[in-house]
């Protein structure tokens, strides 16, 4: 079970690690290929599973086991994603937050909120750019990007996959 996570999330982690790379070198700054990159990556979550169930579990899988496999492929991406991220953010754009802040603050002001709404859009927007000053709460915000998907894809993979009988083999008419 062991080698099945490691190998699929190492698979996992270069489908992100890519991302991450993306982002910095090519500027692939949108949501879409962000959650898009992590579906792909995390799409190994369900080929990890059925994977082990078919080699090594003699075609059969419980719910429980499946999850375990499927969370275990899905931290190993998620931790490469943050250490990815952490490197990135620290090396390459350690500027990020206040672009970032300066574009959802913009974004509140064409929204078209004012008064009291806008003060506390932009009070709030502040206070997520002061909390990512701590390298802690990066680490927290980036495993909160990307774990979650992965979460669900292996819920996901785990009901479907599940199996309590091995599929029976047709033998061949003569």
């Amino acid at each position: 079970m062991k080698k099945t996570i490691f190998v699929f999330g190492g698979i996992s982690s270069l489908v992100l690690l890519l991302f991450i790379v993306g982002f910095t070198v090519f500027n692939w700054g949108s949501a879409i290929v962000g959650y898009s990159a992590m579906i792909i990556a995390f799409s190994f979550i369900y080929v990890g599973i059925r994977n082990y169930r078919e080699k090594y579990n003699g075609g059969t899988i419980g719910f429980g086991k499946a999850l375990r496999i499927g969370l275990g492929i899905a931290l190993i991406g998620s931790t490469a994603y943050v250490i990815a991220w952490m490197i990135d953010y620290n090396y390459f754009i350690p500027d990020f937050m206040d672009k970032y802040s300066a574009i959802l603050i913009k974004q509140a002001h064409d929204s078209g909120v004012t008064g009291a709404a806008l003060d506390k859009k932009i009070a709030g927007i502040n206070q997520m750019a002061q909390l990512y000053k701590n390298p802690l709460m990066v680490v927290l915000f980036t495993y909160a990007e990307v774990l979650p998907v992965g979460i669900a894809i292996s819920v996901l993979a785990a009901l479907l996959l599940k199996r309590k009988t091995p599929r029976s083999v047709v033998p061949a008419m003569a």
